[in-house]
């Protein structure tokens, strides 16, 4: 049961929650659910309250779902999946990652890049290189968004000391919707992707680093890291390209082990 239509304190308390995250377009309420969608982000979020004051979330973006680690609830609903949280404070926790994944899944980016660049020439190596920064300052900005503003290995979270690492190279890319697929990079620290981007450290499935030989120890000692990272399949089918395209692998110290 859920409290149909909305009181006025349950209205406001909804639009608090979507305006302070992100999701800033009131529509009209249905079967006592608020709808809110953003300029911003994709998809649309839907908030009521349910029986003994409990709060209910529901979304229709896909590639949020996917990537929001909550169990749903079984709640009949507008959208896709819906979610029930106790209070207010276990709500307002969640609403900030579900901005951020809707700012950069599945393809924010590109409709970003391309309003951007529409009508730019490009005609000339200068222009396209103008086009080509664009996209990489876009690419940035949501991997930055997407990792929360630090490097998943090392906690570090100095802008300055964050790159924008492209797993499968933007020369390399078949279009440019895989690009600026956040999937498609990571957020490392100056270190760690001047080691990816040399091929001198992969990842595996799940999310733990592989050295090259040709590596020193000494090197590898310094390449701390806290945790192995959290990857979704478009991540590693991505990182199995780069183990077989990139990564350097010794093949006579291969061979004689």
């Amino acid at each position: 049961m859920i409290e149909t239509p909305q009181s006025f304190v349950t209205r406001q308390e909804c639009e608090k929650v979507a305006f302070q995250n992100g999701y800033r377009r009131a529509h009209p309420e249905e079967g006592g659910w608020a709808r809110f969608s953003s300029t911003t982000a994709q998809g649309a979020i839907w908030l009521a309250q349910g029986a003994g004051g409990t709060w209910l979330l529901a979304l229709d973006h896909a590639g949020v779902i996917a990537e929001l680690d909550i169990p749903a609830t079984d709640h009949d609903g507008p959208g896709i999946s819906r979610y029930q949280f106790v209070g207010l404070g276990d709500l307002y926790a969640v609403m900030p990652r579900i901005y951020e994944l809707a700012r950069t899944l599945p393809d924010a980016p590109l409709h970003e890049f391309r309003h951007k660049t529409k009508g730019l020439p490009s005609s000339t190596e200068a222009e396209r290189l103008v086009i080509q920064r664009v996209g990489q300052d876009i690419f940035r900005d949501r991997l930055m968004t997407y990792w929360q503003g630090k490097c998943p290995l090392t906690g570090i979270s100095d802008p300055a000391l964050l790159r924008a690492s492209h797993i499968k190279p933007w020369k390399s890319c078949d279009d440019d919707a895989e690009r600026l697929d956040v999937h498609n990079g990571l957020l490392l620290s100056a270190l760690w992707d001047a080691a990816f981007d040399k091929g001198l450290v992969t990842f595996d499935d799940d999310g733990r680093p592989i050295f090259s030989d040709l590596l020193s120890r000494l090197a590898i000692n310094e390449l701390r890291n806290q945790a192995p990272m959290r990857l979704t399949d478009e991540h590693r089918t991505k990182l199995e390209w780069h183990r077989e395209k990139v990564f350097k692998r010794d093949v006579f110290r291969e061979i004689k082990v």
